[in-house]
């Protein structure tokens, strides 16, 4: 008698994670409304669901798939949600798309779509900053002792498959050469906040070349890039404003890099300060 009157009058919670009511399909999972699902949120696509539905609500105009006589367009929250995940897991085509039950040809076309939908809805979110976000990054690196830094600056290695018919040495990772990969050149903020990004290149070009072939340098050079009010440096040196690289760039006026090798107490002290604040970028 007891167990009904309870079980009729305390509320009951939605479950959580040690009891999740699953299905074993990712995208079935994440569309379940349960306390769970935020936890889930994070596993798979590595964001709150909130942030995920103003990702869609922000790209689905540019995701409008037309209706045909072979198949019901997806939903827009399906081919992001496909996309974010392919990202933040890395799983291959194979296995993804079955997981969202959509077809192989389908999720790649869903990830080539995504990624030109975030591109146009979001053209002014990946920029060097400016006004009131440029006084927060630049007194923040000024923390670290680097006055009028606009970001770190490094290059990565992002593992593809070959493109058909490209030369094979091309597109070996000059540094592991047992895999293919092309070259991501991006810089951050303290906050790993990304300002600017080239991806592209075959793995086997140096990091100096994917730089002089971008257009952070092509605007640094031109100087349209560094407009932050000048601030004097030692040694007579004054600044309107620079990034954090590493040795693989070799230094230029509004580059600066590392000793990197044993030094006097002077320099020595300037590369402790350069690594820790340009370990963020790497």
């Amino acid at each position: 008698m007891r167990r009904p009157l309870v079980s009729g009058v305390l509320p009951t919670e939605t479950p959580r994670w040690w009891i999740w009511r699953r299905t074993n399909r990712t995208w079935q999972d994440l569309i379940i409304d349960d306390d769970a699902t935020y936890d889930y949120f994070h596993e798979k696509l590595r964001m709150t669901r909130g942030a995920f539905y103003d990702i869609v609500a922000t790209c689905t105009p540019f995701l409008q798939w037309s209706l045909t006589h072979y198949r019901t367009p997806l939903l827009s929250e399906q081919l992001v949600a496909f996309a974010l995940y392919r990202w933040a897991s890395g799983e291959t085509f194979d296995s993804a798309t079955s997981s969202f039950g959509m077809g192989w040809s389908s999720g790649i076309k869903a990830v080539r779509d995504v990624t030109n939908a975030i591109l146009s809805a979001y053209l002014d979110k990946i920029a060097m900053p400016t006004g009131r976000r440029l006084l927060q990054v630049t007194r923040a690196f000024a923390t670290k002792r680097f006055p009028n830094c606009f970001g770190s600056m490094d290059c990565s290695h992002v593992y593809v498959d070959k493109p058909a018919n490209a030369p094979t040495k091309n597109y070996f990772d000059r540094k592991q050469q047992l895999l293919y990969s092309v070259i991501a050149q991006a810089v951050v903020d303290l906050d790993m906040r990304v300002l600017d990004v080239r991806v592209g290149y075959p793995g086997s070009v140096h990091d100096a070349k994917v730089l002089i072939n971008s257009s952070l340098y092509k605007r640094a050079e031109a100087g349209t890039l560094f407009l932050a009010d000048a601030v004097d440096l030692p040694y007579g040196v004054r600044m309107r404003g620079y990034v954090l690289a590493d040795n693989d760039n070799g230094p230029l006026p509004w580059l600066i890099v590392p000793y990197g090798v044993v030094q006097p107490p002077d320099e020595a002290h300037f590369d402790t300060c350069y690594k820790s604040s340009r370990n963020v970028g790497e």
